[in-house]
């Protein structure tokens, strides 16, 4: 995949709504493709990765392992498809952690990785855009937190 097919898989995908068309090709410069086969792991619970992923084309469900006592399983929090974005968030904030979930491929699926680190020094350098990144992260928080409690609930 070429920067200008990058570049429409950003435009297409709502994370990155609001960023001109500027914007959209500093970033896809960041970019790198990969292609996962169904059953395939892009990472898995408990992982360390400073990346996050968007979906060019395919399935990715995320999925987590739970032990609440006596209620434990395995839950799929979200199913996400063609333009969705998963992965390491806390990079762009300057610090990473240990994945809380795991995001298993349902079918063939392309992604379009991006590295945490240096999308926040794009972020440093145009505040507007880093506003406009953060204020899409934290809606986009705000839905995950809400998808985990709703498969807590199933468990």
């Amino acid at each position: 995949m070429d920067h200008s097919a990058i570049e429409l898989v950003l435009e297409s995908c709502e994370f990155f709504n609001g960023l001109t068309k500027d914007n959209l090709k500093e970033v896809s410069l960041l970019c790198r493709e990969e292609s996962y086969q169904p059953g395939d792991a892009v990472f898995r619970q408990g992982d360390f990765t400073e990346k996050f992923y968007i979906i060019a084309e395919g399935c990715v469900f995320l999925e987590r392992s739970m032990d609440l006592g006596s209620r434990k399983g395995n839950v799929v929090i979200m199913r996400l498809g063609k333009g969705k974005v998963f992965g390491c968030w806390s990079s762009l904030l300057g610090s990473s952690h240990d994945l809380m979930s795991s995001a298993v491929c349902q079918k063939s699926t392309k992604v379009v990785v991006i590295k945490g680190a240096a999308l926040r020094e794009i972020m440093l350098n145009n505040r507007e855009l880093g506003f406009c990144i953060l204020e899409r992260l934290c809606l986009l928080l705000r839905e995950r937190i809400q998808a985990v409690i709703g498969a807590m609930e199933t468990i």
